[in-house]
C-alpha cells in the first residue's frame, strides 16, 4: 500500500478522500489555489501545496503543477476525485510517465470511456443498446446542424468530454441549435478543456439509472447494484438513491450484467459508473448513456447499502487497493444490498431566482447528526464561499431499513442543517422530497422542471418577518446595553408603546413594512397594515426562543452588512433592509438598467455602446460556478455605455449597462 497519496481535487470530495486516507494510515497531500488557501481540505490534510491563482486552468487543471506538487511531497499516487483532471487521459498518462500511480482506470479506458463518442462505438460493438444520435468524432457546428434533422428534434447537445450536465443543451427547434452549440462549446472548453460535441435524440420522460462497477487488475469485475438518479435539473443530479424502486431483482441483475460487459469492453479497472436511460414503462429496455471513469458524486448511497458479509464497502479504499495491485477480496456472489439510502446535494444557489449561483461568508455552520445520517461537506464556519468553482457545498445522506425511513431521516437531517450567510437550495430539496410522486417513487428526469413552480417558495412566510423583527430588537437592545433599545434604533419612546419601522425587501424587491414595539421579553410585531401580534424572545445557549401568538420556535441568526440570515423551522431566510437593495437585482434589469443577477465573471460581451437592440437580446454573459447567465435588454432601444469588459468580475446587482427605450 502507498505511503503518501496526493488528492488532486478540492471541496467535499477532497475532504471525503482525505478521511479514508487518514483511516488507512496513509499520509495525505492536499493541493489548493489561492481561492482555497483556507479551505477545509487544506486544513484536514497532513500537508498542502499551493498550485497557483484561482483560475482552474492555472491551478487544479494544471497537470504540470499537480505533478510538481506530487514530486515535491514524495507522493506515490494521485487520487483525482471527480471533475477537473479525473477523466483526463493526458493526466493519467503524465502520471505514468512521472512514475506516480494514477488512482483510476488505465489510460486506454479513460480515453475510450472518457470520450462519449468513442464510448458509444465501443459499447455498440459489445452488444449493448445505445440512444440514437450523431456520434461522428470531430464534427463542426455546420456538420451538427446538418445532421440534426436526421437525429430528430428535440435533440440533446452533449460534450464528448466530462460530465455532470456541464455543456449539455436541449434544443427543440432547428432555429435554436446554432446558439446552443456555441454556448455548449464555451462551457465544455471551460469545464473540461475540450469543446468536442455530439447530438443525441432526447428520450422523453426517461429514468436515469446508473450501475456501480468495480474491477481489479486480475480479471475480476463486479457490479455493486444501481442508483436511481432521475431527479435532475438542467441535467444536473439533485437527489440520488439506491436501490431503484423501478427495478425487480431480475432486471437489476440484467442491467448489472450489462454494466460489467461495458467495463470489460474497455479493459476497465478500479471504480467506475455505467449510466443508462431506462423507460419507466419498460425497464427491461435500457440504453447505455455513458461511463464515468471515476468516483461519482453520489457514491455514498452505494456505500450505505452494499454489504460484503456484514461490512459496508469504502469505495475510495477499494480504489486505492486496486491501484496498489491488490486482488478484490470478494466476488459477485458475496455482494448483497441492505436497506435504502438517499442523498441530497446542497448547492450554493437561489431557487427563488432561477437557481442563480450565490456566495458569501459562512457566518454560521451547523451540520446534522443522527441515526443513519452521513454528511460529506466542504463547509468551514468563517470561510467564504466563492463563485469560481462548482456550487456543490455538501451532501446529506440518510440510510434506513426501508425507503420511507431513509426519506424521513433525510428530511430531518436537511431541516437540522444550518448555513447562514450563503443562499442554498435546502428548502427546495425538502419540498422536493415531500412531493407525492417522489414519495411514491414515480420519478423521471423531467419531474423537477414540470413541478418547479410548486417546488419553490418565493416569499418568506409571516413567521420569518416576525422573527426578523424580534432578532433585530434583541440585537439592538444588546448593542445599546440597556432595556430601552430605541436610542440605538433611532426612534423614541412614548408611554412605552412607540413603534419602530423596519422596512425590508420583499421577494420582488418592493418594500415589506414591519414595525416592532416593546421590549424583547414583551413585544408586539406588525406586518404591513395587519394587527400587531404579541411576541417575546428568550436567549438560549445557541440562538433565541421566539414566541409569537402562543407558538414558540428556535431561531439562529447572523448578520452580514444589511442582510439578516435566519434559520427557523428547518428553513433558512435572508432578509435585507429595504434601503440596502440595489435596484434591478431580482430579474437582472430594472427600467433601462441592466444589472448582474449574480456575482461572477464576464465571459462574453455581445453589444457595444450605440447598438440598437430588441427586448430579450443578450448583451453580456456572466459565468459563476460554471453556469452561464445571459443579461438581456429590458426593452427595445439603444445600448448605453458599458460598465464592464471581458474578464471583469461583477458583484450581485452591479450595473452593467443601460438601454434607452425606443421612442
Amino acid at each position: 500500500m502507498f505511503d503518501t497519496v496526493l488528492v488532486a481535487n478540492r471541496g467535499e470530495i477532497a475532504v471525503r478522500i482525505l478521511r479514508t486516507l487518514r483511516r488507512m494510515g496513509i499520509r495525505s497531500v492536499a493541493i489548493h489555489s489561492d481561492a482555497d488557501a483556507g479551505a477545509r481540505h487544506v486544513r484536514v490534510a497532513d500537508t498542502a501545496v499551493r498550485l497557483g491563482p484561482a483560475a482552474a486552468r492555472e491551478s487544479y487543471l494544471s497537470i504540470e503543477a499537480v505533478l510538481d506538487a506530487a514530486a515535491a511531497t514524495g507522493a506515490q499516487a494521485v487520487h483525482p476525485g471527480y471533475g477537473f483532471l479525473a477523466e483526463n487521459a493526458a493526466f493519467a498518462a503524465a502520471c505514468a510517465d512521472a512514475g506516480v500511480v494514477f488512482v483510476g482506470p488505465p489510460v486506454r479506458a479513460v480515453e475510450v470511456m472518457g470520450d462519449k463518442i468513442r464510448a458509444k462505438l465501443a459499447v455498440m460493438a459489445a452488444g449493448v443498446s445505445v440512444v440514437p444520435g450523431c456520434t461522428e468524432p470531430g464534427m463542426t457546428d455546420a456538420d451538427l446542424i446538418a445532421a440534426a434533422p436526421e437525429v430528430g428534434f428535440p435533440v440533446l447537445v452533449k460534450p464528448s468530454a466530462g460530465g455532470g450536465g456541464k455543456g449539455m443543451r436541449v434544443v427543440h427547434e432547428p432555429a435554436g441549435l446554432a446558439e446552443a452549440l456555441a454556448s455548449a462549446r464555451r462551457e465544455a472548453a471551460s469545464s473540461f478543456g475540450d469543446d468536442t460535441l455530439f447530438l443525441e435524440r432526447l428520450v422523453v420522460s426517461p429514468r436515469h439509472i446508473e450501475v456501480q462497477v468495480l474491477a481489479d487488475n486480475h480479471g475480476t469485475t463486479v457490479h455493486l447494484g444501481e442508483r436511481e438518479c432521475s431527479l435532475q435539473r438542467r441535467h444536473q443530479k439533485v437527489i440520488e438513491e439506491a436501490p431503484s424502486v423501478l427495478l425487480s431483482a431480475s432486471q437489476r441483475e440484467r442491467i448489472g450484467a450489462a454494466a460489467v460487459e461495458v467495463a470489460r469492453a474497455a479493459d476497465y479497472t478500479g471504480v467506475g459508473t455505467v449510466e443508462f436511460l431506462v423507460p419507466a414503462t419498460r425497464p427491461e429496455e435500457f440504453f447505455f448513456l455513458e461511463m464515468n471513469t471515476r468516483l461519482q458524486v453520489e457514491h455514498p448511497v452505494t456505500e450505505q447499502v452494499v454489504r460484503v458479509a456484514t461490512a459496508r464497502l469504502d469505495l475510495v479504499e477499494q480504489q486505492l487497493r486496486v491501484a496498489a495491485g491488490e486482488r478484490l477480496a470478494f466476488g459477485q456472489a458475496d455482494i448483497r444490498l441492505s436497506g435504502h439510502a438517499v442523498e441530497a446535494r446542497v448547492y450554493a444557489e437561489d431557487p427563488t431566482r432561477g437557481f442563480l449561483p450565490t456566495g458569501g461568508p459562512a457566518l454560521l455552520v451547523r451540520e446534522p447528526v443522527g441515526p443513519g445520517v452521513r454528511i460529506d461537506s466542504s463547509l468551514v464556519e468563517g470561510a467564504r464561499v466563492g463563485t469560481t468553482y462548482d456550487p456543490l457545498l455538501s451532501k446529506v445522506i440518510a440510510w434506513g431499513p426501508d425507503r420511507a425511513t431513509a426519506l424521513a431521516r433525510l428530511d430531518r437531517a436537511l431541516a437540522a442543517q444550518v448555513l447562514l450567510g450563503v443562499g442554498t437550495n435546502t428548502a427546495f430539496l425538502r419540498t422536493l422530497l415531500a412531493h407525492p410522486d417522489v414519495r411514491a417513487g414515480r420519478l423521471d428526469t423531467g419531474l423537477i422542471e414540470r413541478e418547479l413552480e410548486h417546488l419553490v417558495e418565493p416569499a418568506p412566510p409571516e413567521r420569518a418577518y416576525q422573527a426578523y423583527a424580534l432578532v433585530t430588537l434583541c440585537a439592538t437592545a444588546a448593542a445599546a446595553r440597556t432595556d430601552d433599545p430605541w436610542a440605538a434604533l433611532g426612534g423614541w419612546r412614548l408611554s412605552g408603546s412607540a413603534e419602530v419601522s423596519l422596512p425590508v425587501a420583499g421577494p420582488d424587491g418592493s418594500p415589506v413594512h414591519l414595525a416592532v414595539s416593546g421590549q424583547p421579553a414583551a413585544a408586539h410585531v406588525r406586518i404591513g397594515a395587519g394587527e400587531p401580534a404579541a411576541a417575546s424572545a428568550v436567549r438560549l445557549d445557541d440562538g433565541l426562543l421566539l414566541t409569537v401568538a402562543d407558538r414558540s420556535f428556535r431561531v439562529l441568526s447572523a448578520v452580514d452588512d444589511d442582510t439578516t440570515w435566519l434559520w427557523l423551522d428547518g428553513t433558512t431566510y435572508a432578509i435585507t433592509a429595504f434601503s440596502a437593495v440595489p435596484r434591478g437585482t431580482d430579474a437582472g434589469a430594472s427600467g433601462g438598467e441592466v444589472r448582474s443577477p449574480m456575482p461572477g465573471a464576464v465571459i462574453a460581451v455581445r453589444a457595444k455602446p450605440g447598438d440598437v437592440v430588441r427586448k430579450g437580446d443578450v448583451l453580456v454573459v456572466v459565468e459563476a460556478m460554471k453556469m452561464e447567465h445571459g443579461l438581456a435588454a429590458p426593452s427595445d432601444g439603444t445600448v448605453g455605455p458599458l460598465a464592464v469588459r471581458l474578464g471583469d468580475q461583477v458583484a450581485l446587482g452591479q450595473l452593467v449597462t443601460t438601454v434607452t427605450a425606443a421612442p
